[in-house]
């Protein structure tokens, strides 16, 4: 079993698909969350790859984000498509980052993953509010490369 596919139990991973519903009853932003084992790029750039691997700059508002990780790196990255990035200042994801960052720091990667999750959906309701008619747009469930 790889790094990747031992990361999370499958329970941490439902848990961790909640928090994206969750979140996502406060926005029309879509967050989806990506594993990886390990990438020979830095974690944004490779972040950047994945979110249009998975096509999240399809979403009609251009507001999906992507929080990547490779696992054995230790790495991860946050990156919003350009309907956040024209909106919102440089710095948006800092606190989402270090909210993260103190979880990973304690191993507690379930944790870093939902309280980043419920603080990304909180930061994009201030300029992506949920409205009646939106649709869950991309998947929930967690992709691994």
């Amino acid at each position: 079993m790889s790094k990747v596919e031992s990361f999370l139990s499958k329970a941490d991973e439902q848990h961790i698909i909640e928090a994206i519903r969750a979140a996502e009853k406060a926005t029309s932003g879509e967050i989806r969350v990506h594993l990886e084992q390990t990438t020979s790029l830095a974690p944004f750039e490779r972040a950047l790859e994945v979110f249009y691997d998975l096509k999240m700059n399809e979403t009609q508002d251009q507001n999906g984000v992507l929080i990547y990780l490779a696992v054995a790196d230790k790495k991860f990255a946050i990156c919003g498509d350009k309907g956040i990035n024209q909106v919102v200042d440089e710095d948006f994801w800092d606190n989402t980052k270090n909210i993260m960052t103190q979880h990973f720091k304690n191993n507690n990667f379930k944790q870093g993953l939902i309280d980043g999750i419920l603080e990304s959906g909180e930061q994009l309701k201030k300029y992506f509010p949920y409205q009646d008619h939106d649709s869950d747009e991309l998947s929930n469930e967690i992709s691994k490369g």
